[in-house]
């Protein structure tokens, strides 16, 4: 019996930078749609028990009610508040239940904080947030065809994923958090409404991946060093008013002109120390992490992040084995 979980954010898709910048509204009837479409890859591809994270708006509920599925649909047993620690609680509870896969609708802040409950069970993350490094723009039956396959052992999980690396955040020596994309330094106390947009606050940028055409605080250092989501290092940076111009989309339809006056490669295990203090951590895109004055934090880059199921290698690794065609 094959047992899949799904974790869909209702939150995902609305931040404060729909008002700061020009991101789109992901609204939860088109999350509904998406998930439909994957109740029915995962079905054909013959999982029997899909299990999923109980929300305020009740979007696998609604999806699965108007379809007719050769799979039994259920929600995990908690109580959902509304925040972040639902989708990490709903992973942990999905790692304790026995699930193959976890497919995550959300960005980057999503796929975070179900990281942070979940360190085992491979995760195919479905990009409807705001910032989209981390997860995949797929079309849902994709997905949920991909999914499928690696549930019912129809794929080898060694040929369709990757482990991705994570940042650490580390007080006096003691893990506390973690992030997968960024961690930027940003000069206030408070965490607001957390989301980043005013360029001038930030000073100490550390990402693990870096693309030119990325989006989000990691787009900066995409336009200087690309690191790749299985690299074992990660791109520091410290901005400044005297360092070398770089031009990026820090948030959906807002260019910023940002100067960085150091850079540099930083490898496993090493440790990247934060200079000012009290301030604030975005992890992720988000101000999430509270830095007190007289303790040492430090950033540092991991090989143990989760493990992504890649779609693209899923449907190859499909293709060549003849699974839903004839074999090559």
């Amino acid at each position: 019996m094959a047992l899949v979980g799904i974790i869909a954010n209702p939150a995902s898709g609305k931040d404060i930078r729909r008002l700061v910048a020009h991101g789109s509204v992901f609204d939860n009837q088109e999350k509904v749609r998406i998930v439909r479409r994957i109740l029915l890859g995962l079905s054909e591809m013959g999982v029997d028990r899909i299990c999923f994270m109980p929300d305020y708006y009740g979007i696998v509920g609604r999806a699965s009610g108007e379809i007719e599925i050769d799979a039994h649909v259920f929600p995990l047993e908690f109580t959902a508040t509304g925040e972040q620690e639902d989708s990490t609680e709903a992973a942990r509870l999905m790692q304790e239940q026995g699930v193959t896969c976890i497919i995550v609708l959300g960005g980057d802040g999503t796929n975070r904080a179900v990281a942070k409950g979940n360190g085992t069970v491979p995760i195919l993350p479905v990009s409807t947030g705001t910032n989209n490094v981390f997860p995949f723009m797929v079309e849902g039956t994709i997905a949920g065809m991909a999914a499928g396959l690696l549930a019912c052992e129809r794929v080898p999980l060694e040929e369709c994923s990757f482990r991705s690396t994570k940042i650490e955040v580390l007080v006096d020596g003691e893990v506390k958090d973690l992030a997968l994309v960024d961690v930027v330094v940003y000069d206030d106390i408070f965490t607001g409404s957390k989301a980043i947009w005013d360029m001038d606050k930030v000073s100490q940028i550390f990402l693990n991946r870096a693309s030119a055409d990325s989006i989000g605080l990691s787009s900066i250092g995409g336009q200087i060093h690309c690191i790749g989501p299985e690299e074992p290092r990660a791109l520091y940076l410290e901005l400044g008013k005297k360092g070398h111009l770089v031009v990026a989309a820090v948030a959906p339809g807002l260019i910023e002109k940002v100067f960085v006056r150091h850079q540099r490669v930083v490898e496993t295990g090493e440790e990247i120390e934060i200079r000012s203090a009290p301030c604030v951590l975005g992890l992720d895109g988000e101000r999430d992490f509270e830095v007190e004055a007289g303790k040492r934090t430090t950033l540092r880059v991991a090989r143990d992040g989760p493990t992504v199921l890649d779609v693209s290698r899923t449907m190859r690794a499909a293709m060549k084995a003849g699974v839903l065609g004839p074999k090559l």
